[in-house]
């Protein structure tokens, strides 16, 4: 075909098309049938349109690399025209819109998605998601969501991947995992976590990988952790568990006096953890007992006042005896003013 003599690299033995840096802002019109592996990278497609490969008659497509290729938006249906595509590479494309209907309206049979540094947009990601948990990609074995700078995975993200045996989630910002579930993915053999900021695994997260029957890999390296009494959890699953690849190499980022320490060998002394603090329980025994003594004092109040219920009652006698002539004072006072009688006796008299 045309297009493998002039812009692409066709090899029929092999199976495979590619097409990279040939600055293409369309996918190629006439690719050869056979075609199994097609790499169209590093050029700039911009936008995968519905239909993209309707045209073209490629039954045996199983593996297509899109990376590189400037590619902001990928259309409902853009690749629905692939029955057999079992492998896509959507990495290194500022993405900022992948609709959950790209492939069609039914069930993908893809095994392998790579987004890696391409999910920066948090619209994408709600785009992803949404397509994770229709279920469209329910044959998922590989997803690779590294260098995303991830914050926070949705709940319930990866609830429909029950196939999934890898899952990348390299190069994040997460700091933990507490909202995030792995419960349902029992054939998942290898979790990648490195090189994100994770500070803390805590025991929910850590009794999830306990109940995974077949992981074996945990990836932790270059991870930030904080080495302060909630460490202790991540410390023990250290020790008993042999999930974790280079576990030895596994160190305090903070705080500074245990930085660099290998979380092997952390122990209590270190972390100044012998009475745990429950400082809700604490919060709640200080209310009572403010309680109490705000009650007390109310008492004793109330009792003083009973017991000099006689001498309160004379003093508010006098005082109102006290008010009553201050007040007649006044109102003589005011009589003498008003009266042009006695005007020379108000000036002359001392009332």
């Amino acid at each position: 075909p045309g297009s493998c003599r002039t812009i692409c690299e066709c090899s029929e033995a092999a199976k495979t098309v590619k097409c990279v840096n040939r600055n293409l802002t369309e996918i190629p019109p006439d690719l050869p049938p056979y075609v199994r592996n097609l790499f169209i990278t590093g050029n700039r497609l911009g936008r995968l349109s519905a239909g993209a490969f309707a045209a073209r008659s490629l039954p045996d497509l199983s593996a297509l690399n899109l990376s590189g290729n400037h590619l902001r938006a990928v259309d409902a249906g853009a690749l629905a025209a692939l029955p057999a595509l079992r492998q896509l590479d959507l990495s290194g494309n500022p993405l900022v819109s992948l609709s959950p209907q790209a492939f069609g309206e039914g069930d993908s049979s893809l095994e392998e998605l790579a987004l890696r540094g391409a999910l920066r947009d948090h619209g994408v990601l709600l785009n992803v998601v949404s397509m994770l948990q229709s279920g469209a990609l329910r044959n998922l074995s590989h997803l690779e969501l590294a260098d995303n700078g991830l914050l926070l995975l949705p709940s319930g993200m990866f609830s429909t991947l029950l196939a999934l045996r890898q899952l990348d989630l390299g190069g994040s910002l997460l700091v933990g995992l507490r909202n995030v579930s792995f419960q349902g993915l029992g054939r998942l053999e290898s979790l990648n976590l490195s090189d994100s900021s994770l500070a803390v695994l805590r025991n929910g997260t850590l009794s999830q990988f306990r109940s995974l029957p077949v992981l074996r890999r945990v990836g932790l390296g270059h991870d930030t952790w904080l080495c302060d009494c909630t460490i202790e959890e991540l410390v023990a699953w250290l020790k008993e568990s042999d999930q974790v690849e280079g576990k030895e190499a596994q160190t305090c980022a903070y705080p500074d006096k245990v930085s660099g320490k290998a979380l092997l060998k952390i122990n209590g002394s270190d972390l100044n953890c012998s009475e745990p603090v429950d400082l809700p329980s604490q919060l709640q025994t200080s209310y009572v007992f403010l309680g109490i003594v705000l009650a007390l004092i109310g008492a004793i109040f109330l009792l003083v006042l009973y017991l000099n219920r006689k001498g309160i009652k004379k003093w508010m006698h006098n005082i109102r005896d006290a008010c009553r002539d201050h007040m007649e004072g006044y109102h003589y006072r005011y009589e003498i003013n008003a009266d042009p009688r006695l005007t020379n006796l108000s000036s002359n008299s001392d009332v």
